[in-house]
């Protein structure tokens, strides 16, 4: 609920390629990219989000433009808490009425450690209480499974720095697994292919454009090609250079294949009435690794499982969080997947 500077519910899903924030009663208001452009010697923070995301790779000596979160954990817990400080008061100006309560979603496979870190840093930033959300639970409720009923639900959230698969039931995590590969692997593995076989270094917002345009996980179709810039290793120049599908594929496809055997390692660990289920259901994909052109194929011919992508993949974590906010019926389910929380 917000009323001028009083909020009393928030959701942070903090990602590691971006940050999305929902307000109880307002939805999503903020979505913004994980980057915060720092003074280096001071670390004064000159900007943060997509103005920071612009300064990537073009900062000049005195500048960094960093991401703090590293595979979907912090790496950097100052920076971490300042940006999450920064977007707490674009959310709720000071001076505040009441410190909100926040949940914050996290990976299935952080360490106690890590889950501190975040709890900390959420605190710091201005919650009065903090809890801590398993991300394929959020993404399975904002996709719209029904997650409380006696039946099998297999999400598999393909986020910035992670993902998280897995089987859902009675409100409950069954089996699940998290691997540290995600958004940001297939950037650096266009970014190692192309230094590889054409001798020249991109950096990542050309590494993600080419993903975005002409990345895929399954050889067919018709070859686009996509012009990009970058330095020659040979002569140190500027070059431009024509890179295709078939290019990409090659790219990513070790990365591809880790997150197929990591789908099969969790089907292989299903109970048989659980797997029943999700052979008639198929297998819900969300975040926005989702997007990759191709991967729900190469997962349904590979596990012989129907592939569905979620509406809003992007957004499905968040709006999962707004729902264990918004929705009373889930207030039981949300206490049941709690793994932490700190009151001050």
């Amino acid at each position: 609920m917000v009323l001028g500077n009083f909020v009393t519910d928030i959701g942070i899903d903090l990602g590691t390629a971006s940050v999305l924030v929902y307000v109880k009663s307002k939805g999503i208001i903020i979505r913004e990219p994980s980057v915060v452009a720092l003074e280096k010697g001071t670390n004064k923070i000159l900007a943060v989000g997509e103005e920071a995301r612009c300064m990537l790779g073009r900062t000049p000596g005195g500048i960094h433009a960093i991401r703090p979160l590293k595979d979907g954990v912090i790496a950097d817990y100052d920076v971490t808490a300042a940006m999450l400080q920064h977007f707490i008061d674009k959310v709720c100006p000071k001076p505040r009425v009441f410190k909100p309560q926040i949940v914050v979603c996290v990976p299935a496979g952080v360490t106690s450690v890590e889950k501190r870190a975040v709890l900390e840093a959420a605190m710091e930033a201005g919650a009065k209480k903090t809890s801590l959300v398993e991300e394929p639970m959020a993404a399975a409720i904002g996709a719209g499974l029904n997650i409380t009923e006696a039946s099998g639900n297999m999400v598999v959230d393909i986020g910035g720095g992670t993902t998280d698969i897995a089987i859902i039931s009675l409100g409950g995590i069954v089996v699940s697994d998290s691997l540290r590969v995600g958004g940001d692997k297939f950037d650096d593995a266009i970014i190692r292919y192309i230094k590889k076989m054409y001798n020249m270094m991109v950096g990542e917002r050309t590494s993600e454009e080419v993903k975005i345009k002409i990345g895929s996980a399954y050889p067919e179709g018709q070859e686009k090609f996509i012009e990009i810039r970058g330095r020659d290793l040979v002569t140190g120049l500027p070059r431009t250079l024509n890179i295709g599908t078939s290019d990409a594929f090659q790219a990513l496809s070790e990365s591809v294949v880790a997150i197929v055997e990591g789908v099969k390692s969790v089907l292989e660990k299903t109970p048989p009435e659980l797997a029943a289920d999700i052979v008639d259901k198929g297998i819900v994909m969300t975040g926005g690794g989702a997007l990759l052109s191709g991967l729900g194929k190469l997962l349904a011919e590979e596990t012989g499982i129907p592939v569905h992508l979620a509406e809003d993949p992007l957004s499905c974590v968040a709006l999962g969080t707004g729902k264990i906010l918004e929705n009373e019926s889930l207030s039981s389910i949300r206490s049941s997947f709690v793994v932490g929380s700190r009151s001050i």
